[in-house]
């Protein structure tokens, strides 16, 4: 899996990314982990999946074990397969480019929020409450199983 990672770090220097962003899609009794972000921040409101920015040095599983831990208090026992990607500017004007994987924790709750005013358990069957991007992948996590 490292040359996996190490092959989207790569591509995405290559491309001109300036942030690299990780995403985790946990899942628990089919249905999938979503976090509003708070209405005076960024793009205030939205829904989206526990995601976050790579630290300088720090492989993409690792960014994803810290931030779903970080942001969710859950603990990360296993990374499952890389699902996609997509490109998009920061709040700053950066061109970001988050990385999205299926991720296991260790248990589903409690969640606790440091970053989010709220989150819920989504049933995929439903039309998520999330931007195009983030739609696109769980469409594509849920095409995939």
């Amino acid at each position: 899996m490292t040359t996996h990672l190490e092959d989207l770090t790569t591509q995405a220097e290559r491309d001109g990314v300036q942030q690299l962003v990780v995403g985790a899609v946990v899942e628990h009794n089919e249905r999938v982990l979503l976090l509003r972000r708070p209405g005076n921040d960024f793009m205030g409101g939205i829904w989206e999946l526990p995601s976050g920015k790579v630290e300088p040095g720090e492989m993409l599983d690792q960014a994803l074990a810290r931030e779903v831990e970080e942001e969710t208090g859950l603990q990360v026992t296993g990374i499952g397969r890389y699902i996609d990607s997509f490109d998009y500017h920061s709040g700053g004007g950066k061109h970001s480019r988050q990385f999205n994987f299926v991720v296991e924790c260790a248990a589903p709750e409690p969640v606790r929020l440091t970053e989010h005013d709220a989150y819920t358990w989504f049933q995929l069957i439903e039309e998520p409450p999330v931007t195009e991007a983030v739609k696109q992948t769980l469409t594509t996590y849920r095409n995939i199983d």
